[in-house]
């Protein structure tokens, strides 16, 4: 079984920044990839970025050019550094990680909110 926890939400002024953190525990953690989501209210859920075990990254064309993935394969850690927020950006934001087995795991969630 794989955890995700996922930390650094809250709520930000346009144009600030938040870093979020993800952490992959338990004792079947071979992680093949790790990435965020995120869910706006009344939208469907939405990939934001990806990135690989080997830090091969994809990002939504929204968040292109103002957030930043990055992994620790050691410490089993997923970061998303993201500037430049907008209001746009504002939604529920979600870690997974598929494992080498190709399963998917998922955080519970963390708020990201930008006020204008």
């Amino acid at each position: 079984q794989v955890q995700l926890v996922e930390s650094g939400g809250g709520l930000v002024q346009t144009g600030g920044s938040l870093r979020l953190s993800c952490v992959a525990s338990g004792s079947e953690v071979r992680i093949a990839g790790m990435g965020w989501y995120r869910q706006a209210p009344g939208k469907q859920r939405e990939l934001v970025a990806t990135i690989t075990n080997s830090a091969s990254t994809n990002y939504a064309d929204s968040v292109k050019g103002r957030f930043t993935i990055s992994i620790d394969n050691a410490r089993k850690v997923v970061y998303l550094q993201m500037d430049s927020l907008i209001s746009e950006d504002t939604a529920v934001y979600y870690c997974s990680s598929v494992m080498l087995n190709g399963i998917r795991y998922w955080g519970q969630g963390t708020q990201v909110s930008v006020s204008s």
